[in-house]
C-alpha cells in the first residue's frame, strides 16, 4: 500500500521501543499527518508485547518541532491528546522514526498534565542523556504548552480538517 507509513519510536542510542502502521494523509517539507486505523497493532518492543489500539487517531510527526501529537477522534470530534516530547522525526522512505524522551503532555476529560516525569528522570540516568538534551526536552515542554494555550499550530484546529478521512460510519 503506497500511502502506508510506518511509525517507529525509538528509545535515546536508537533502540527499538514501538511502531505501528498508520495511513498518511499530508507530506510536507515540516510534518507529517497520518491516520492511526481503529484496530491497529502497536509492536511494543521494550515491553514485548502487542497491544490492539481500538480507536481512530489524527497524528502529527513534525520534522522540526520536538513534540509528536496523537488525538483520539470519538464521535466526530478531536478527544484525548497524547503528546510526546521527542527528537524531530525522521522520514525514510515510508517509516517515520523519532526518538521518545520520555516525558509527555496529554489531555484526558479535557485536562491536559504532564505525565512520565519520573520515566524521563530514570532513563535519563539508565540511558545517559547528555545535560544539554536532558535542558532541550524540558524546554521543548514548555514550548509545546505555550503553543496549546496559544493554540498555536497544530492545535489550532488544523488536526480537525482530517477528520473527514475517517469512514463516516466509523466515527
Amino acid at each position: 500500500m503506497a500511502n502506508q507509513i510506518t511509525i517507529q519510536a525509538l528509545i535515546y542510542g536508537n533502540r527499538q521501543h514501538y511502531e505501528w502502521n498508520t495511513i498518511l494523509l499530508e507530506k510536507t517539507d515540516s510534518h507529517i499527518i497520518v491516520l492511526g486505523e481503529y484496530g491497529r497493532q502497536l509492536h511494543h518492543y521494550t515491553k514485548q508485547s502487542v497491544f490492539t489500539i481500538n480507536n481512530w487517531s489524527i497524528e502529527f510527526f513534525s520534522f522540526e518541532s520536538w513534540f509528536t501529537v496523537s488525538a483520539e477522534v470519538v464521535d466526530g470530534e478531536l478527544g484525548q491528546f497524547y503528546c510526546n516530547i521527542n527528537q524531530p522525526a525522521v522520514m525514510k522512505g515510508n517509516t517515520v522514526s523519532f526518538v521518545d524522551l520520555d516525558l509527555d503532555y496529554v489531555r484526558r476529560n479535557g485536562v491536559w498534565q504532564v505525565i512520565d516525569e519520573d520515566e524521563f528522570a530514570a532513563h535519563a540516568i539508565q540511558f545517559g542523556y547528555p545535560v544539554d538534551l536532558i535542558r532541550q526536552a524540558e524546554q521543548e515542554l514548555v514550548t509545546l504548552k505555550e503553543k496549546v494555550v496559544t493554540k498555536e499550530f497544530p492545535f489550532d484546529g488544523y488536526l480537525e480538517k482530517f477528520i473527514h478521512c475517517i469512514p463516516s460510519s466509523c466515527k
